[in-house]
């Protein structure tokens, strides 16, 4: 890892930086903004909201459920330009499988930072599995697939191989004592599978939503990304001909969702593969909507507020577990809730806790200092 100033790439995508920040946003506290409005005001209006940034127990989807599979989505499309330029200027492939496999090791240290903490603990006490483990192992095997691949076909067969094999294993499998094809939480062969080969403790004792089997369907979710990036900065098409093809493709694909949920539901927990083609969907959907306001009809101002953020996401991601944000928040503007009550002050004091974040955000950005990794 290293803290460097950036420079913007050459044929970069400026949507990239906003939309990753628009999805960093909602883990940084903004999705708590609704729930406190609910609070405030019992509407249920506004407990509808509030759901959608909660997870489903088990099936189903809620748009929470979306900001995982989205940034990892990013990290695909953004390495046709980066590891992808890399390429272009000759530089051999095993030094490149060097590169992503380091940066693919940090993330699952930073993982294992997260869940665990500066702590030596035993390993029975560990959990392994992680959000930034599975976007670092996820993210190794698509850079491998674009790598050693030089045609969409091949990317797109591995895509559906991954899907497919992964429906194909849940689907005639099960663990000891189920029918096959079982998919309850203690029943499903990719928890079992967890169960027999992760080493440390799973986040729910038998099952474990970033275990080591559901990083296989992961793997086309980044490649998803792969896919739309090369398509991005390889395509002659016009900016507006590139945005159509994507919403074709997203409306395709969460098409494919709708029936692959009848046999296969939509469940993050386990990854699925009608969740991948679903989020996959909305993601396309979401990036061509960025694409054309910012690249291609130029409105880039907008975005600022986003950019900020989806710059140095993953500082902000890990900062949670070294800064006090709620201690700072609180001693800052405390005093709200003298002023506004109980209620409307937690509204205003979540809005001042993402402030503060972003804040901090945008003094790293006029510094030009960068985390990378």
């Amino acid at each position: 890892m290293q803290v460097n100033q950036s420079k913007i790439l050459p044929q970069r995508l400026h949507a990239l930086d906003a939309l990753r920040g628009f999805d960093m946003f909602w883990i940084m506290g903004a999705e708590e903004i609704f729930k406190a409005v609910f609070k405030a005001t019992g509407s249920p209006f506004w407990g509808a909201i509030a759901t959608q940034f909660d997870h489903p127990e088990w099936n189903g989807f809620h748009f929470y459920d979306l900001i995982f599979p989205l940034f990892l989505f990013i990290a695909g499309v953004a390495t046709p330009y980066s590891v992808g330029r890399e390429l272009d200027k000759g530089i051999p492939r095993h030094l490149l499988l060097w590169r992503v496999t380091k940066r693919a090791m940090i993330l699952v240290l930073l993982g294992l930072v997260v869940n665990n903490g500066l702590v030596i603990k035993p390993i029975a006490e560990i959990r392994f599995g992680s959000v930034l483990g599975r976007i670092g192992l996820a993210y190794l095997f698509a850079n491998i697939i674009f790598i050693y691949t030089s045609r969409q076909s091949v990317r797109l067969v591995w895509f559906f191989f991954f899907l497919i094999g992964y429906w194909l294993l849940l689907k005639f499998n099960a663990a000891p004592g189920f029918q096959a094809g079982d998919l309850s939480q203690s029943g499903n062969f990719a928890s079992y599978l967890d169960r027999l080969i992760m080493p440390g403790k799973l986040y729910r004792g038998n099952h474990d939503p970033e275990g080591l089997a559901s990083t296989i369907p992961a793997i086309s979710t980044g490649l998803l990304g792969v896919l739309t990036g090369s398509f991005l900065k390889n395509s002659s098409l016009t900016g507006n001909q590139k945005v159509f093809r994507m919403v074709i493709a997203a409306v395709i694909s969460l098409g494919i969702a709708a029936v692959w949920n009848l046999d296969f539901p939509v469940n993050k927990n386990l990854w699925s593969s009608s969740f991948v083609m679903y989020v996959g969907g909305l993601s396309l959907l979401l990036l061509a909507i960025f694409y054309y306001i910012i690249d291609v009809r130029g409105y880039q101002q907008w975005a600022f507020f986003f950019k900020v953020i989806g710059m140095n996401s993953i500082l902000i991601y890990m900062s949670d577990h070294f800064i006090n944000w709620e201690y700072t928040t609180r001693e800052s503007f405390g005093w709200l809730l003298q002023l506004t009550g109980e209620n409307w002050g937690m509204v205003l004091l979540v809005v001042c806790y993402v402030g503060i974040k972003w804040g901090f955000l945008y003094f790293m950005y006029l510094k030009k200092v960068f985390l990378r990794i």
